[in-house]
């Protein structure tokens, strides 16, 4: 396993470097880290439409960086990535409507992968 994998499985956070270090969660799966952004869910101006983005990830121990990577960015079909939509349907804490959430991204929101 590697330090970005083992990292990312560890923190369900992350900092991206956008206009300034956003905070952002995530969930790793099959080989990339994704997120959601836009609608009601974290703003993270400027990823979307973005080639690729500087991550950072750090110790949930004690916040001291682990590793900081560029990542590949690329919006994905929430059709095509049903099984990545779930994991992060699963981890998505406090959703006002957590029956409808994948619903909602589906229209105001866009699910992203990032490949190391």
């Amino acid at each position: 396993m590697s330090v970005i994998e083992e990292g990312a499985k560890k923190s369900g956070i992350l900092w991206l470097h956008l206009d300034r270090p956003r905070l952002a969660w995530h969930v790793w799966h099959e080989g990339a880290i994704y997120l959601v952004t836009g609608g009601e869910e974290q703003d993270l101006p400027g990823l979307v439409g973005r080639d690729s983005v500087r991550v950072t990830l750090r110790s949930k121990d004690n916040g001291a960086e682990l590793v900081s990577f560029d990542a590949r960015v690329e919006v994905v079909a929430q059709a095509a990535a049903d099984d990545a939509v779930a994991a992060l349907a699963k981890e998505r804490l406090n959703a006002r409507d957590a029956v409808r959430l994948t619903d909602r991204w589906s229209v105001s929101s866009a699910v992203v992968r990032l490949t190391p």
